[in-house]
């Protein structure tokens, strides 16, 4: 039986990286897709989600019951980095409860859907060593999924931003999924950089004359980026956004702060991506974003399984192709 739309949910939805990610690689590949459910519990966030796609994401996942999520073949969630304190004695899905991310469990336990892709920092494959991620990865096993996970970096992905994120996909059926391989280089900062801006976003005479007075770049133009120690390091592609951090920790050249339309190219969006709220929020928005180019690339390696049942002409790259021959 064959449905006409491959449907999608976009948890912790942030600003829609996910979703444009996987549009693009649906798209391009003659698939139809429709987002039934999103759901971030911040205002601004919701703002510009709403600004850009036309639905305005549900609030809190904690008080939705997933019993009322519409079903769906693929699931979405960037879900947050908080502590996971309360995981680590390896009883599944007991030992997550109480965690945002036993919500996801939760849904995906209910509506059971081909497949998901979750994404977070880095520093999850290590946290207590390892027994935090192994909690997550068992969780999903026991509702029933192949999962693996990958370190991956925006840098190997066209973006001129070091951001390495974890990786998870889950799918239902043995499918010989991969991850992709690095693409292509990252675009060169002169595409990113906006050739006219405002004074505002020049730093202080005293931050501008402390960064020259401490290093001397190799690269023009270039992103400086001052780290917990006060040292100055610089590189033609940015250090990783953060939603946190100070306002002053990357610097072009050295001497100003990067726009909001910077920030979102960073993260591959679009200069069609609608900016409604201010530079503060935009800031805290593109540091939150997952990279778009890099999801998208694992939403093409996936998208030839996850889309069979879907009426319309799924285009196979020439190893898909061949991993459905073997």
């Amino acid at each position: 039986m064959y449905q006409e739309k491959l449907k999608f949910i976009d948890l912790f939805c942030g600003i829609g990286g996910f979703r444009i990610a996987f549009e693009e690689a649906c798209q391009e590949n003659n698939v139809v897709t429709e987002c039934v459910f999103s759901s971030d519990i911040d205002k601004f966030a919701q703002d510009s989600y709403e600004a850009n796609f036309g639905d305005r994401p549900h609030g809190d996942i904690t008080k939705i019951d997933e019993k009322n999520i519409p079903d769906h073949d693929i699931l979405f969630a960037g879900f947050p980095c908080q502590p996971f304190s309360i995981i680590g004695q390896m009883k599944g899905l007991n030992d997550i409860r109480g965690t945002l991310f036993f919500d996801i469990a939760r849904i995906i336990k209910e509506k059971e859907p081909k497949a998901f892709i979750l994404e977070n920092v880095k520093q999850l494959v290590g946290h207590d060593k390892g027994k935090t991620l192994n909690v997550i990865l068992k969780s999903l096993m026991e509702l029933g999924y192949h999962v693996q996970y990958s370190v991956l970096n925006a840098l190997d992905f066209g973006l001129p931003q070091k951001r390495e994120r974890v990786v998870i996909v889950g799918h239902k059926e043995p499918i010989m999924f991969t991850y992709p391989n690095p693409e292509k280089p990252y675009k060169p900062l002169s595409e990113i950089l906006e050739k006219k801006v405002d004074k505002k976003h020049l730093a202080s005479d005293y931050i501008r004359e402390k960064r020259r007075n401490s290093h001397k770049s190799s690269y023009y133009p270039s992103i400086w980026h001052e780290n917990k120690s006060g040292n100055i390091c610089s590189y033609p592609y940015s250090c990783a956004l953060r939603a946190g951090a100070s306002y002053n920790y990357l610097l072009v050249n050295g001497e100003r702060r990067l726009t909001s339309r910077e920030m979102l190219r960073l993260q591959g969006f679009p200069d069609t991506y609608k900016i409604v709220v201010s530079d503060g929020q935009a800031r805290k928005q593109a540091g939150n974003a997952v990279p778009v180019n890099m999801i998208k690339a694992v939403a093409l390696k996936l998208l030839p399984y996850i889309a069979i049942g879907i009426d319309q002409t799924v285009v196979l790259r020439e190893y898909d192709l061949q991993y459905n021959a073997s």
